[in-house]
């Protein structure tokens, strides 16, 4: 009896020792599956992206979402300005998007839901104000009464502003003509406007084919930012799909460091741009741009923007930008 007792007592010694090992094999697998739980649920991402958006042109190609969301179908949609990107993405038919720094604050201020889900600093160079090659505008303060072609917010918007403030001009001394990029690029051609406030790659090609003349550009002003924003209840529903999405934007990130002629190819190929405006745009870019989740500073800056917005009656009504910005601390 003393034999089956001693028996019984390893043999539930060692089941329980095998039980102890499997619970501890087991744990950091649930861990991991906690953790892709997230990315597994996401069935669609629709993407929406602008010809100027390289790290989302190259995560397209690369199928760097896909990585990162195994399970999900992943679709892409053009659009010519921030503006329009976010009139969809507040409707739904976008959950993430690449915008500048204006449309925004026009957004939360006309109450359309977003959040703020990361940043990229922007070239100095790659947004500028122009003249045709010919006109007698040689600095800023000659704006005045002078027709400036622009999208209504868009990051045009606020680096007008700021060009109006430097001058000492207000928005009643100049008369603005609000165009979309490819509409304002016709009316600067055929001298319907004075000026011309816009981004890569239509500044590349305004200078290259229009021999367009720059009169100043954000790397005149302080630092300005692009921002990557998402539908506020596609993030409620996801709320670890935020991580996954930077991850694949800065593994696009490094990707164009590691192959700087394919990804002037892929640049090139998307936007339908010839080899030199292409290259123009590409090479003004900042190699490296990571993407970040939005600093004290850079929400600081976003919210001096909607002040001095809200100051000029530009928006209706003060808004805080702080309540709408991610935090991956926050969403754990």
């Amino acid at each position: 009896m003393r034999s089956l007792n001693t028996v019984s007592s390893i043999s539930l010694a060692i089941l329980g020792l095998g039980l102890s090992a499997c619970q501890n094999q087991e744990q950091p697998q649930s861990l991991a599956t906690a953790e892709t739980a997230s990315a597994q649920d996401v069935k669609t991402i629709s993407i929406g992206f602008q010809k100027s958006s390289l790290n989302l042109l190259v995560a397209r190609d690369e199928k760097l979402f896909e990585q990162q969301f195994p399970h999900a179908r992943i679709e892409w949609k053009e659009f010519p300005a921030g503006p329009q990107m976010l009139e969809a993405l507040a409707v739904g038919a976008v959950d993430y998007g690449n915008v500048g720094n204006t449309p925004p604050i026009f957004a939360q201020a006309a109450n359309k839901d977003l959040s703020y889900v990361g940043y990229e600093v922007y070239s100095d160079d790659a947004l500028a104000l122009i003249v045709p090659p010919q006109s007698p505008i040689q600095k800023i303060e000659a704006l005045k009464g002078k027709r400036i072609a622009l999208q209504k917010g868009s990051n045009a918007h606020e680096f007008l502003a700021k060009i109006l403030a430097k001058a000492h001009l207000s928005w009643t001394d100049i008369q603005p003509i609000w165009l979309p990029p490819a509409d304002a690029r016709a009316a600067f051609d055929k001298n319907s406007v004075d000026a011309w406030v816009v981004w890569d790659p239509f500044l590349s090609a305004a200078e290259l084919h229009g021999q367009a003349r720059v009169i100043t550009t954000t790397g005149d002003f302080d630092k300005t930012y692009t921002f990557y924003v998402a539908n506020l209840k596609f993030i409620q529903a996801h709320p670890q799909a935020n991580e996954g999405v930077l991850k694949a934007l800065n593994h696009a990130d490094q990707w164009i460091i590691n192959n700087q002629n394919l990804a002037l190819e892929i640049y090139q190929k998307n936007t339908g741009l010839d080899s030199a405006v292409a290259k123009n745009a590409f090479d003004r870019r900042m190699k490296p741009s990571p993407i970040q989740p939005l600093s004290t500073e850079v929400t600081q800056s976003q919210q001096n923007i909607a002040d001095q917005f809200q100051q000029l009656g530009l928006i209706p009504k003060k808004i805080t930008v702080q309540p709408i910005v991610w935090s991956a601390l926050t969403s754990n």
